[in-house]
């Protein structure tokens, strides 16, 4: 057994500081020559060091042949500090690092189970590989009006439908904070000798404190994907996914990010993302200790506010999700008699905060170690104020809301026929029974309504429809108002294969 690796080393931070200290001239790009080059204007705003740390990787930072080994020295620390097998830094977003674990488990073939509230940028990964989803269905919650994770037992039934699927792929913790049961799926997914890969996009800080929901590593999963910047403590972009076990090959995970990724790698995401990992190691479970105290005080707060209601454990239970991450803050205005967009731009332009998400009845603070009883008050006092203003504001037209079943679109192309394939646009009073040639995302959270190859039915058009009136923003549809929708031209709406 190797000796403990030293934790309080943070290497891409030293090479940095070292290439500073010799005053390092590259004629390599950045052209900007570490911001002599940069226009004193943009230099106000984001400040020198922004262009002081913007710096080559190799040939830059480490030398052409990376003998100092920065990155793979950091990569080893970050999977040493959480207990992975292997630990890969990205700087292109989750987004990348999910469709790379995508291709490695399937070589970009077959078919692959894939809960169907997946993020956006699983359904990329499928346009690019060709692969066949099979759809796991969440576990809507028709009350409530959201998806809870996909249960053990759904999953179960997808692998005996699906057998020869190489690997499943759930998405947990939720834009909710609500979180699946992994450690009965990944025993489901290894009985049967396939990988389980987790989209943990939101769940970060899960390996550094035991009173936080189940890191999907410690419950089996093989790959878990992370993004450092939502709920940990990194720059924009700065995504890590680990792995473990040996159903996944880690030199081929490896060279699917490297078809995907680009060759100008950021340094200055890869050094927040290192020095991320020694500041969890040394003092994340003291940070997330206070944090947690102050959450469950700011979500007791809240909840007694008029008209506001905290969701809580109406999100647990048999039917629903396994545990909460209670740094989502999930807010329903409802009881204000407006909607969550209302109540996000309102807080916005009258209170200059941002929510993390919004919807017809809620809006989301997503909270971090960073947040303090000086931002906390920013909140309570904000929403105070929105609470006291909410009589004012204008009657907005109501969204209709699909029931599950009619949420649940049947898949009749493979999503990457539908997308590259003959389309043609119609009005979307007229999309109900063709099939979508694009995908239609309330964002935030970014989960599609409407997938390439899905029939569209006339539900989800009058959900959509009807929520942009209340405004819901789509911004990857070809026409994010919703009057038209991309669909597959007829010749290619009667393929067989509806599943």
């Amino acid at each position: 057994m190797s000796a403990p690796l030293d934790q309080s080393r943070a290497p891409i931070l030293e090479g940095l500081a070292d290439y500073h200290r010799r005053s390092r001239y590259g004629f390599t790009p950045p052209g900007h020559r570490q911001g002599r080059g940069a226009d004193p204007r943009t230099i106000e705003v984001l400040g020198a060091d922004v262009f002081r740390g913007d710096v080559l990787a190799s040939a830059g930072l480490d030398d052409r042949l990376s003998r100092n080994g920065y990155l793979e020295d950091a990569q080893k620390l970050m999977a040493e500090a959480v207990g992975a097998d292997h630990a890969f830094y990205s700087t292109c977003g989750s987004s990348l690092s999910v469709k790379a674990a995508i291709l490695s488990v399937t070589r970009g073939e077959g078919e692959i189970l894939i809960s169907r509230d997946a993020h956006k940028s699983v359904t990329a990964g499928l346009v690019l590989s060709g692969l066949q989803p099979r759809w796991i269905r969440p576990s809507w919650d028709a009350r409530l009006h959201l998806a809870h994770p996909p249960s053990p037992e759904s999953v179960e039934a997808m692998w005996q439908r699906h057998p020869d699927a190489s690997a499943a792929l759930i998405t947990s913790p939720t834009p909710y904070g609500t979180c699946a049961d992994i450690a009965a799926i990944a025993e489901i997914c290894h009985r049967r000798g396939k990988p389980l890969i987790i989209d943990e996009a939101w769940g970060a800080h899960l390996p550094f404190h035991d009173d936080l929901p189940t890191w999907a590593m410690d419950a089996g999963a093989d790959i878990c994907v992370v993004s450092v910047h939502k709920m940990g403590m990194g720059l924009e972009q700065g995504s890590i996914y680990h792995l473990q076990g040996d159903l996944v090959d880690p030199v081929r995970l490896k060279q699917c990010a490297d078809v995907l990724a680009t060759t100008s790698a950021n340094v200055l995401i890869y050094a927040a993302m290192d020095g991320w990992r020694r500041q969890m190691v040394e003092h994340g479970h003291d940070l997330i200790s206070r944090t947690l105290q102050l959450v469950h005080e700011v979500r007791e707060q809240i909840d007694e506010m008029p008209g506001l209601h905290v969701l809580g454990d109406e999100l647990l239970g048999a039917e629903a999700s396994h545990e909460l991450d209670p740094l989502h803050v999930l807010i329903d205005v409802s009881g204000l008699g407006i909607s969550g967009y209302q109540a996000a731009d309102w807080l916005r332009t009258e209170a200059s905060i941002d929510m993390g998400l919004s919807d017809a009845t809620r809006i989301e603070a997503t909270l971090s170690l960073a947040d303090d009883e000086t931002s906390l008050s920013l909140l309570t006092d904000s929403l105070t104020a929105l609470s006291a203003a909410a009589p004012a504001f204008p009657e907005t037209p109501p969204v209709r809301r699909p029931n599950p079943e009619q949420l649940e679109l049947p898949t009749v192309l493979l999503p990457r026929d539908a997308f590259f394939g003959p389309v043609e646009v119609v009005p979307a009073i007229d999309a109900a029974g063709r099939i979508a040639a694009e995908q239609i995302t309330p964002y935030p959270p970014g989960i599609p309504v409407v997938l390439p190859g899905e029939r569209i039915n006339a539900a989800v058009v009058d959900y959509l429809t009807s929520g942009v009136a209340a405004g819901m923003v789509i911004p990857d549809a070809a026409d994010p108002d919703i009057t038209t929708i991309r669909v597959v031209r007829d010749e290619l709406s009667t393929r067989p294969g509806e599943d």
